[in-house]
């Protein structure tokens, strides 16, 4: 199983392996179809740039003439250069993509048939302490059947409530100890976390900082906690990071923004189960899948996203959160969807939180039914088995 082209390179050792010492240039379409027999791919990014390309004289060098040979007739090339995406895919029998929006993309791409199996997080690592303890006496049987997370449904209100407050101040003396801050438990706390870098638009919340300034003081308090690294050759990621900063600097007597540094697992645990509201603003169509949104509703935080990658399954509007814009099927207008995020916060999200919490713990409490049921590891595997890895097996 190649997830996505870096691993490539297998294909070659098993076509030698097939060969039994013969020249890979005379690989006949049965030596091709029994490594293929072998094989399955899942490409995970539409950016171009997540696809490797090497140039020809580089593949020579590296792998040497006879190798080259046998790479030459797999319709990999163009204009000499190597894909890696479509080296894996050409010997594979099995081709998905991590989201349907995804594989319809990835269908047009590679030209070959692609399937789609949504992404999924494992809910033992991604569920909050809190709420483990929760779902343990309401629905024991979550950690052996993550479906049964479904039954999520008939947890009191009050008890979802609780486990998020629990959550929320945890991460609160997490950033304190780190940053020597103290944000207010009781203010409404959006989290955006993930790679710095262009098309993930981190700056969108900050399109008009007079309308959200307005939005804080009229709807009610809002604070934002930032984490996510940039690649260190991505200028314009770090670019984007220090957007942020200057926003928060101007935002700072109104909306308090805080950029956590060192973001890693660790931290994500306590974001993705301690602010209120989780925020994605991907550049249509270019998120593939995401996760953070997935841990976020294992723990009963809802999302406000763009239509894109996963939140076109998850989103049902009003109950496992809400979106950003009108449609996946288009393209991304900045315009029109930073307008759509204020409208969605100051009419509908926050009012929500502040004036009628039962309503808002309701979301909370359906993103943990209809989403943690689903987009979890578990499912995901089970899904691998039946339609990649054994699907002569199915009934």
């Amino acid at each position: 199983h190649m997830n996505e082209g870096h691993a490539a390179l297998v294909v070659v050792a098993l076509l030698e392996e097939q060969m039994w010492g013969r020249r890979l240039g005379t690989a006949t379409d049965e030596d091709v179809e029994a490594v293929r027999q072998r094989c399955v791919f899942t490409t995970h990014t539409p950016v171009r740039t997540g696809h490797d390309r090497f140039p020809l004289d580089l593949v020579r060098r590296v792998l040497g003439e006879g190798r080259l040979d046998a790479l030459e007739v797999c319709e990999c090339f163009f204009d000499r250069t190597l894909n890696m995406t479509f080296l894996g895919a050409f010997f594979s029998r099995y081709i998905n993509g991590v989201t349907l929006r995804h594989g319809q993309i990835a269908q047009a791409m590679l030209s070959y048939p692609v399937d789609s199996i949504t992404n999924g997080v494992h809910a033992g690592t991604w569920t909050s302490a809190s709420f483990q303890r929760l779902f343990d006496r309401r629905i024991p049987e979550w950690r052996r059947d993550n479906l049964y997370l479904r039954y999520a449904v008939g947890i009191p209100l009050e008890e979802v409530r609780q486990a998020h407050m629990e959550a929320k101040e945890e991460m609160l003396e997490e950033i304190d100890a780190r940053t020597g801050v103290r944000l207010d438990p009781v203010v409404m706390t959006i989290g955006f976390a993930r790679r710095a870098t262009p098309y993930k638009r981190p700056d969108l919340l900050f399109s008009d900082l007079g309308r959200l300034k307005e939005i804080a003081r009229r709807a009610g308090p809002l604070q934002v906690v930032y984490g996510g690294k940039a690649h260190p050759r991505d200028e314009a990621g770090k670019a984007l990071i220090r957007r942020v900063f200057e926003a928060a600097a101007a935002l700072q007597d109104s909306v308090r923004v805080l950029y956590l540094e060192d973001y890693d697992m660790a931290l994500a645990r306590y974001l993705c189960a301690g602010v209120d509201l989780w925020l994605n603003t991907p550049q249509k169509p270019q998120e593939a899948s995401g996760t953070s949104g997935m841990k976020a509703a294992l723990n009963g935080v809802p999302s406000l996203s763009v239509l894109d990658g996963w939140w076109i399954e998850g989103h049902v509007e009003g109950a496992t959160g809400w979106c950003i814009g009108d449609g996946w099927e288009s393209g991304s207008d900045p315009v029109e969807e930073a307008g759509s995020l204020y409208d969605k916060l100051e009419q509908t999200i926050v009012p929500l939180f502040y004036q009628r919490p039962p309503a808002y713990a309701g979301v909370m409490r359906s993103a943990i039914a209809l989403n943690g049921s689903f987009f979890n590891a578990q499912r995901m595997l089970s899904q691998y088995a039946a339609n990649a890895y054994f699907p002569n097996h199915r009934r």
